[in-house]
């Protein structure tokens, strides 16, 4: 199946979940405003008096007014990942975009981030013990049309554990036709399925619903534990 002739899925509500670093808090100047022109304002004031806004709420130019979906619980949220954009890319993107992705449940969001985690730790010369806090966040896109990628064998390239290179050459073909994501199979929970969005304009509302630990030992994450529960 060629780039050009992939099955496509409708999504009208879709619910799914994501894991962030407690680190990064949300930006009001996002959540606090009902659409653009309230927030070029309120950017401009906020800017006068705080030197590290444009820090914060990241590149603007990487991301269309127009796809920020201002008046959502979560805005910041559903934001962040395309202003804040790894320039070591991710899956589906090469570092020139950002992606938003999501999990069909906390397991599978706990088991991608845990993965990631690991690998960048253990890079880490004499890092004996550490404990890192994650927010869970529950996400509600939908009304949009995805690549569908679970329609592909399992052992097709973009599925490749380690080489991301078939994947981001996909993403980007898929980006660059005008494509809105795309669903697949998690790597990390074999069955489980994530999506990929390319814009937050899809997204209805994110909030918070727990915080995880994860703890670091001999190596590898050792543990992974709820502390706080939202429900």
């Amino acid at each position: 199946m060629g780039q050009d002739n992939l099955s496509q899925v409708k999504l009208h509500q879709q619910q799914s979940y994501r894991l962030i670093n407690s680190k990064y808090p949300p930006q009001s100047v996002f959540d606090d405003v009902a659409d653009v022109d309230e927030f070029d304002a309120l950017f401009a004031l906020q800017a006068l008096t705080n030197p590290r806004l444009k820090a914060q709420a990241g590149n603007l130019s990487l991301l269309p007014r127009a796809e920020i979906p201002f008046g959502i619980a979560g805005c910041s949220y559903a934001v962040a990942p395309f202003t804040h954009v790894n320039p070591a890319g991710s899956r589906f993107s090469d570092g020139r975009f950002g992606v938003l992705y999501l999990a069909d449940s906390v397991q599978t969001a706990i088991s991608e981030v845990a993965y990631h985690q690991g690998r960048y730790w253990a890079k880490v010369s004499g890092l004996a013990y550490e404990r890192f806090v994650f927010r869970a966040l529950s996400c509600q896109f939908a009304d949009v049309s995805l690549a569908d990628l679970t329609a592909l064998s399992p052992e097709h390239a973009v599925y490749a554990k380690e080489d991301y290179s078939a994947a981001r050459a996909l993403g980007i073909h898929l980006r660059e036709q005008g494509s809105a994501g795309v669903q697949y199979y998690s790597v990390r929970n074999s069955g489980a399925v994530c999506w990929g969005l390319f814009s937050p304009q899809y997204v209805r509302q994110i909030v918070q619903c727990g915080h995880y630990e994860m703890i670091w030992q001999n190596g590898s994450i050792s543990a992974v534990n709820q502390i706080v529960s939202c429900a």
